[in-house]
């Protein structure tokens, strides 16, 4: 048991200056994806990729909102989900500008994979964001930026075994 001086404490946790730029940094992040489930829509060959694209589209659009939301509450600058092509600020794991332009010149089985390839590598990207964001000191110590990075944690780590062994299928 604490005392409550202790318990008052503890829900001062603050963010942190680490906190919001990785939640700046994610939004971009996750819009980037977003764009890539957009030309998943027409340009797949397997049934499933579809399952997979609106999986995606729904965890990540909900999480740029909540981002958003987060920082706006906290007086910070949300970016908007929709930068123009091309300018997001590259995190790990973005696909470069000529990666997003062969994905868009494919189509078919060849799609699926460069999609696949694309979407885990951005993926694990999101898992180093959370991995630097953790090694900063009383970076994601606020109740819910920790619950938020456990479940990106858990839910990217989930697709990529998932994304993974389509791949294998489709490479086949």
């Amino acid at each position: 048991e604490i005392d409550a001086t202790r318990a008052v404490d503890l829900s001062k946790v603050q963010y942190t200056s680490a906190d919001v730029e990785f939640m700046q940094g994610m939004i971009g992040h996750h819009a980037q994806a977003v764009e890539m489930v957009e030309l998943l829509k027409t340009r797949a060959q397997h049934p499933e990729m579809q399952a997979l694209g609106k999986r995606i589209e729904l965890s990540q659009n909900d999480e740029i909102k909540m981002m958003q939301e987060w920082l706006t509450v906290r007086g910070q600058m949300a970016p908007e989900q929709h930068a123009h092509h091309g300018e997001h600020v590259m995190m790990p794991g973005m696909l470069m500008p000529d990666q997003m332009q062969r994905l868009a010149a494919s189509k078919g089985n060849e799609f699926d994979k460069l999609f696949l390839e694309g979407m885990i590598a951005h993926h694990q990207g999101a898992l180093t964001m959370v991995e630097e964001l953790m090694k900063k000191p009383g970076a994601a110590q606020a109740s819910d930026i920790y619950s938020f990075v456990s479940d990106v944690v858990a839910d990217q780590s989930a697709e990529i075994e998932r994304m993974s062994a389509m791949l294998r299928e489709y490479s086949k």
